[in-house]
């Protein structure tokens, strides 16, 4: 007999809204970055997406999903959500905000529900790549379902 799939919240909300997705699971016993996820994995740069979480101006928490090569834009960031400005929040609070660790962060079933965007770059393709909400675990899903699970929208706030 196999090991059994153990479910990350993430999944057990994406069963639960019946929305398709493909699990896959890497030997990794620490964060590293998605590039290194992808090569791992042997999936395309472009369609592996990182999910960073941001604090506005007006001190609410603000969701990003992008690809893995590329930055956030923080004026963009800030204007998408309509606050002033927008910085990274600490490593140190990831999990305290989202219930997640970091290399694990996935922007489906955070501990609250957080403005979500998803860059625009997903809408090119069938399917994306993104944290299964555990380091070692990745979901491939596609960009619709993947807005419809984390309430999120597309939005234009990646540097050029």
């Amino acid at each position: 007999m196999g090991k059994k799939e153990v479910k990350t919240n993430a999944m057990r909300i994406l069963d639960s809204l019946g929305i398709a997705y493909k699990h896959m699971e890497y030997e990794c016993k620490e964060f590293t970055d998605g590039s290194q996820i992808a090569d791992t994995l042997g999936l395309p740069h472009e369609r592996v997406f990182k999910t960073l979480v941001t604090v506005g101006a007006d001190k609410n928490y603000y969701v990003f999903v992008l690809p893995i090569d590329k930055e956030l834009d923080f004026k963009k960031c800030a204007k998408t959500v309509g606050v002033k400005n927008i910085e990274m929040i600490p490593v140190k609070d990831i999990n305290k905000v989202t219930g997640y660790i970091r290399g694990g962060t996935t922007s489906i079933g955070m501990k609250k529900k957080y403005v979500t965007k998803v860059a625009e770059d997903a809408k090119k393709f069938e399917t994306v790549f993104v944290s299964g909400g555990r380091i070692g675990s990745q979901l491939e899903i596609a960009p619709a379902d993947l807005l419809k699970a984390d309430e999120g929208e597309y939005a234009d706030f990646t540097k050029d």
